[in-house]
């Protein structure tokens, strides 16, 4: 039996923009993803638009009573700035009140509320504004911040600022994935900037409002793996990981930005624009916490034509494709759980050993219809190995020291997921399309199983 810490945190994860429904009603404005699927909605698998998702804004008693039912002790969502804020200054009644009932909803069902403030769900009035490329976005977030604490301080006690900010960052302005789909890395990382100091703003406000609470920030941690011990393929991975892991972990935990990427930036001509007492605000605004997402790792080597000054990340780093690799066919990922154990002991010796906990971990696989037994019940083994897995290296990695309070798995229920709309489904509960009606999964009672005995 593998027992994990007292109190563990055992969960799942999700968001608004992909849970809730409700996208343009009940006051709520649009975000970037609600006015790129009217402008575009070809983009997004089978027209699968933002505006139903898994209408959790009307299910959510019913979804805080399933969460109870599999042992779920917390979750981990996020308020959507446009619902709460919708022009950016005036509070939106409604929305107090339905995140209010829904965070009391949970804690009345012995589920713990973990809420995060921003999943790439920018507001359309502040992308109108420029975004994240204007420095107006960092005042305009950490009021956002300050009035979320303020209305919701007393229910909930742990939050975060961003999820995996580096996303927005590289699918907005690198790789097209999320709107304004720009391919820019200068413009990238001035983003990637403004998202920092937004984030430290933040903690700032947090400190203030709610002195006794807890915050952090989730960050998807990928360890780059060399191709070889070869120094150009060593570079490759130091750089991989001052760009894709050290630019937000390192200010968040130790308050600054590493002076080797500051180095590698400028002789790229990609430093942001920068002002005085920026390096001030994020040293004197370390988090009490980090989440964590993996799925994959990052296994990267040398590039054979880079260009420099660089244009692209790829400039810096190749990707690699390890011959061994075990690989998710559904989503293309490489299966790797013995990351976590590494990422495990990267937080025990490198960042002081902060207390950090699995903010999200999953497979994601398609038509699981295909594995749906005589009875209506999905039995996903897939999942419950993957999870298992990377478990038993988490544990490991606990047992030598690793301060690490808990375990959220993707997802909760199958969620809305972007470009790829319902494509490949992450949830302990199913959810069927047509009538949103919701049914567990093996793997579901394989987690409540767990979190019972905390261990397997």
């Amino acid at each position: 039996m593998k027992k994990f810490p007292e109190h563990f945190l055992w969960g799942a994860a999700m968001s608004a923009p992909q849970t809730e429904g409700q996208s343009l009603s009940h006051g709520k404005s649009a975000s970037t993803w609600d006015y790129w699927f009217t402008e575009a909605p070809e983009k997004f698998n089978q027209n699968q638009g933002p505006a139903d998702t898994s209408k959790m804004y009307d299910k959510y008693a019913a979804d805080c009573q399933r969460m109870q039912a599999i042992g779920m002790n917390s979750v981990r969502t996020s308020i959507a700035w446009t619902r709460l804020l919708p022009d950016g200054k005036t509070v939106n009644q409604e929305a107090v009140i339905f995140y209010r009932k829904y965070f009391q909803a949970m804690l009345d069902h012995g589920v713990e509320p973990i809420i995060n403030l921003f999943h790439f769900d920018l507001p359309m009035w502040l992308m109108d504004q420029g975004g994240w490329e204007s420095r107006d976005s960092v005042a305009a977030f950490a009021y956002y911040a300050e009035t979320a604490f303020k209305l919701f301080g007393d229910l909930v006690k742990k939050w975060t600022t961003f999820n995996e900010p580096m996303v927005h960052v590289e699918c907005g302005y690198l790789y097209q994935y999320h709107y304004p789909a720009i391919v820019d890395f200068k413009r990238a990382v001035q983003v990637g900037y403004h998202t920092l100091l937004a984030h430290a703003q933040a903690v700032e406000a947090f400190r203030k409002v709610l002195p006794k609470g807890e915050i952090g920030i989730i960050l998807n941690i990928s360890p780059s793996y060399p191709r070889s011990d070869s120094a150009e393929d060593q570079l490759a991975a130091q750089r991989s990981d001052l760009l894709n892991t050290r630019s937000f972990l390192d200010p968040a935990v130790l308050g600054n930005v590493p002076e080797e990427l500051v180095t590698l930036l400028a002789e790229n001509d990609l430093l942001p624009a920068v002002k005085a007492g920026d390096a001030a605000l994020l040293e004197e605004n370390t988090v009490d916490f980090i989440g964590l997402n993996y799925y994959q790792p990052r296994r990267v080597q040398a590039p054979e034509h880079a260009e420099s000054p660089a244009k692209m990340p790829h400039d810096f780093y190749a990707a690699y494709d390890w011959p061994e690799k075990r690989i998710n066919p559904y989503r293309g990922w490489e299966i790797y759980p013995k990351a976590l154990y590494d990422v495990a002991i990267m937080m025990k010796e490198t960042y002081h050993n902060i207390p950090w906990y699995v903010s999200e971990n999953g497979m994601g696989v398609a038509d699981e219809e295909r594995f749906m037994n005589a009875s209506g019940m999905i039995e996903d083994d897939y999942r419950i190995e993957f999870m298992q897995e990377h478990l038993d290296y988490l544990h490991q990695g606990i047992s030598e020291g690793s301060n690490c309070f808990g375990y959220h798995a993707w997802t909760f229920i199958d969620c809305w997921s972007w470009l790829n709309g319902y494509r490949n489904r992450y949830g302990f509960y199913s959810m069927d399309l047509a009538t949103y009606e919701r049914s567990v999964k093996k793997s579901g009672l394989w987690f409540k199983a767990t979190a019972e005995k905390n261990g397997f």
